[in-house]
């Protein structure tokens, strides 16, 4: 007999522009398929032409030029498995409840990025001694809440972080072209932070010498620790330590005997080195097996758990990650007012028959 095929589909959060979650929670391989990866979108999808089949590097350089698509893949690349996370990933877990697209755990997805080295192009073009940060310029643009005219989606690196050898301009996601609905023909990707920082349909890059202050850098994407002041704030940058459980699904009926619990962890400080699973709300905690990637440093972990039940009742059952730079998830999520950077401990409920 045969089986049935299984089809996911993403889960729509918003039309226009098009917000839609991985369904994440049916994904145990290292590389999202491209139909299940996350689309996170300020503006309508850009209008191509083909002058967006270059990239103009101007600003604070020697030598003020543009590169074309052809160029690009003609220089030494490289590829990275990277898992790009949305900085409002999880926000609807938020209490109180903050405003945003309310993102459940589907708004992280990961593949092979292969590109560019961004310092390979920026050397070619030549950085002048007072060069600060690298802004990021995309084809889409819009209106945003507050500002009356069009504003194209852009964004800042400092100089150390541009100029790591693992930023890259990337032309091709699992081995295949870009596709248009995430950032063809260039997409900038930067490791280790939240995926606001990898600018889609990348047409611009600025050299400057000071520190850009563009609505995207410095109204969105800050963590406003209260709610009625902006005090204490600060930038959005290094992704926290996450994870989540992906079987058994939040809300399942088991039987009782033996299950297998598997779910993925994922840090921008180092690598995944512990993930604990609590099943007395949080009181005890027991180790689950990792597996990752060799020679991926930024890569998310796999993770499983043998879960031996016999009594019948309802369960609540906790996650959390330790990475190598002594980051734990915890208890409580770090509340700021725009929903960003959720990571408190993962938490399903599940009931035994």
């Amino acid at each position: 007999m045969n089986q049935k095929q299984i089809i996911l589909f993403l889960t729509t959060k918003s039309l226009h522009p098009e917000n839609q979650e991985s369904p994440i929670h049916f994904l145990h391989k290292w590389q999202t398929p491209i139909k299940y990866f996350y689309r996170r979108n300020h503006f309508p999808y850009p209008l191509l032409t083909q002058h967006h089949f270059w990239i103009q590097i101007s600003g604070r350089v020697h030598q003020p030029r543009f590169f074309h698509y052809s160029e690009i893949l003609s220089m030494p690349s490289k590829s990275l498995v990277v898992p790009l996370e949305c900085a409002g990933n999880q926000r609807a877990n938020f209490k109180p409840k903050v405003y945003g697209e309310q993102w459940e755990e589907g708004a992280i997805s990961q593949g092979k990025w292969t590109g560019v080295p961004l310092k390979d192009i920026l050397e070619k073009a030549g950085l002048s001694q007072n060069a600060q940060e690298i802004v990021f310029e995309g084809a889409d643009f819009g209106k945003k809440p507050g500002i009356h005219e069009n504003i194209p989606f852009e964004r800042s690196l400092p100089l150390e972080k541009a100029l790591h050898p693992d930023t890259i301009i990337a032309f091709q996601y699992n081995d295949r072209p870009l596709t248009y609905k995430h950032g063809y023909p260039f997409r900038l990707i930067v490791p280790n932070w939240y995926a606001m920082a990898s600018v889609k349909w990348l047409s611009k890059i600025k050299v400057i010498d000071d520190a850009y202050k563009g609505p995207f850098q410095t109204d969105d994407y800050v963590y406003y620790p209260h709610e009625d002041h902006d005090r204490d704030k600060f930038p959005v940058t290094t992704l926290n330590v996450n994870s989540i459980i992906q079987k058994p699904i939040h809300l399942s009926i088991l039987n009782t005997g033996v299950h297998e619990m598997k779910g993925i962890a994922w840090t921008g400080n180092g690598r995944i080195t512990e993930l604990q699973l609590s099943f007395d709300k949080g009181k005890t905690w027991k180790n689950a097996t990792i597996q990752s990637i060799l020679n991926q440093d930024y890569a998310w972990s796999s993770w499983s758990y043998i879960w031996k039940v016999e009594e019948k009742g309802e369960y609540t059952i906790y996650s959390r990650a330790r990475d190598s730079s002594g980051h734990n998830q915890p208890l409580t999520p770090f509340w700021n007012r725009k929903g960003y950077g959720y990571n408190a401990v993962s938490m399903i409920a599940v009931k035994v028959e």
